[in-house]
């Protein structure tokens, strides 16, 4: 009986071990720092450090905050996207509320959100921390909504059919169906979420509204500083820290979960290796993991050895069968004429809650902008119509290049393990950190920043459209592309005919991502810090940057309403009905 506990102990500790030990403590003591940090008096704009011994710690603050953010962008994802997808009524209030949120950028949640937190705890960083964490969330959160709800409205009708069949109930049809199908496509765009938290990352640690200056101890507020003071040696241990930080958790996190949503392919693929990523071979041959699991099982046996032991105590007659019964075929009929009492409830309160926010939000915005005059409203109406084509510009690029090389790199698993790494560093890598190495080059050619900018943008939001596209072209099914062989099809047609058609939905979710990632890249790339000097574009973006730092929050409050407007009405109009095509047509079962 206790001759197990010995032989657990007993096992030699490894290098693994060793390894595993030494990242808890680092972390620990960095996670000690960042709750002084939380908890310590209030300081809006915290002294940022340039040495390099700053580094590890600022790497670590940054690294948590985007992890916090993702963790609420996930539990948002599941939660929303789920009601979205499942219920028609929802549907209609939900998804026009996340093309809002996503049209939204940083800059407009910041100032209504710092202020308010701040004043909620005024005498700590609480309130600043909390807001930067918001922040980064609202720059991931949308994509994997969008990625989430599209993958749920996809899964095969047969699947539902089977569930049915066999009883299955809506929790166990999440978990054991809907979850598994769309866990590809939630993984590369978790990837790209954790990317648009980076690409915002100096804006949601350092800031300015009004006369006030924010600043938070992260590798935002460091490159911000280096930035402004011109500090090229700084400015590159930056950009080293951050690679070192994505590659890091790219070992550490992201390979792992990549690796383990293969297993959720709708189809078994002979003969293609499996690469095991060094998380898992560490946690693998660790022996304290192996200790931890083998007294995890202890645990987990005693409560059912417990019930046992009760039940045979226990006479018999207290649990007759057929009471049992009884009470269970109670259960379903109460349920079966509760459930669309609830659901009519649930959508209704859904509407009049949806209702009371957008009038409040109104009322609000209403006695924000009536102050604007004609020539106001002209300059923000033809700033949008300049942002607006270089979104398109934007767009038009990222596909030339992301659709060929994301279904190349995705139908091929070797290229895919390949890229992964090289892939993530590019986009997580806060493309404003090296807009001032870009304008260098555009303004040595004479390209002025009412042309570059859109170049500039393009650099954040191609890699929405090429996250989805190699999600899409990962799920290809492979039998199919066998028999294509078999027939003789030729490239063009296999293209044609198999590529970009099992692509086009996930490549549409792409599309209206990177389409809302790019008005909100508009307020960094079109008003861009550049030694010294600040350079604005004609353009809404522009003007939101300018009006967040002058503290104007009545023009402010104009441009928002105008991009909000801008981004929903050309997702109704083009986008959705793109997206339902797709739905309707490229579905797998057809």
């Amino acid at each position: 009986m206790y001759s197990r506990v010995p032989a657990v102990l007993d096992r030699k500790f490894s290098y693994a071990d060793l390894l595993l030990l030494l990242i808890f403590l680092a972390f620990l003591y960095y996670f000690i720092g960042l709750a002084r940090q939380w908890n310590g008096a209030f300081h809006p704009e915290a002294a940022i450090d340039l040495s390099l011994w700053a580094l590890p710690k600022y790497s670590f603050f940054s690294l948590i905050r985007a992890f916090v953010a993702y963790i609420l962008s996930l539990g948002f994802t599941l939660i929303y996207g789920y009601a979205a997808a499942k219920n028609k009524t929802s549907e209609k209030f939900l998804i026009p509320l996340l093309d809002i949120g996503q049209s939204i950028p940083v800059l407009g949640f910041m100032p209504g959100l710092v202020l308010g937190l701040i004043s909620i705890f005024p005498n700590s960083n609480m309130g600043m921390e909390l807001a930067c964490i918001i922040l980064i969330f609202t720059g991931q959160v949308w994509n994997m909504t969008f990625a989430f709800y599209a993958s749920v409205r996809a899964v095969p009708t047969p699947f539902y059919e089977m569930s049915d069949v066999v009883g299955l109930g809506w929790f166990r049809k999440f978990r054991k169906i809907e979850l598994p199908a769309s866990a590809i496509n939630l993984a590369w765009n978790s990837l790209m979420s954790m990317a648009g938290g980076w690409f915002f990352l100096i804006a949601c640690e350092s800031f300015t509204l009004g006369e006030k200056n924010f600043r938070l101890p992260g590798l935002g507020s460091y490159m911000a500083v280096a930035i402004e003071k011109d500090d090229s040696h700084a400015m590159t241990a930056g950009v080293i820290a951050m690679s070192l930080v994505i590659i890091f958790t790219d070992f550490l996190i992201w390979r792992p979960i990549i690796s383990w949503t293969r297993k959720f392919r709708l189809e078994e693929v002979e003969g293609e290796i499996e690469d095991t990523p060094f998380l898992t071979m560490l946690l693998r041959e660790s022996k304290l993991i192996k200790v931890l699991k083998d007294l995890l099982r202890a645990f987990k046996r005693a409560p059912v050895r417990i019930k046992e032991f009760s039940q045979e105590a226990l006479p018999s007659a207290l649990f007759p069968i057929e009471r049992q019964l009884l009470q269970s075929e109670q259960t379903k009929r109460r349920w079966k004429w509760f459930k669309p009492k609830l659901k009519a409830f649930f959508s209704a309160f859904i509407g009049t809650l949806t209702g009371i926010l957008i009038v409040w939000i109104g009322t609000r915005l209403w006695e924000l902008v009536r102050v604007l005059n004609w020539i106001d409203w002209r300059l923000i109406l033809i700033g949008t119509f300049y942002t607006m084509l270089r979104v398109f510009v934007a767009l038009v690029l990222s596909s030339l290049w992301a659709i060929p090389f994301g279904i190349w790199v995705g139908l091929h698993p070797k290229l895919t393990r390949f890229f992964q790494p090289i892939i993530q560093l590019a986009a997580s890598f806060p493309a404003p950190m090296i807009y001032p190495l870009a304008l260098t080059l555009f303004f040595k050619i004479h390209v002025g920043l009412s042309i570059s900018s859109a170049f500039l943008m393009l650099l954040g939001v191609q890699w929405y459209v090429l996250f989805n596209v190699l999600a899409g072209a990962i799920s290809i099914s492979r039998e199919l592309s066998e028999s294509f062989d078999l027939i003789g099809v030729s490239r063009k047609d296999r293209w044609k005919k198999l590529y970009l058609p099992s692509v086009f939905p996930a490549l549409v979710t792409g599309w209206i991502t990177a389409a809302g990632g790019a008005w909100n890249a508009s307020i960094v790339s079109e008003y861009v810090l550049y030694r010294g000097t600040t350079l604005k574009a004609a353009g809404l973006g522009s003007l939101i940057s300018e009006a967040t730092a002058s503290g104007n929050y009545h023009l402010l409050g104009g441009c928002l309403i105008v991009m909000v407007i801008s981004v929903v009405g050309i997702n109704r109009t083009l986008w959705r009905p793109i997206q339902r095509f797709a739905e309707s047509h490229y579905r797998f079962e057809r």
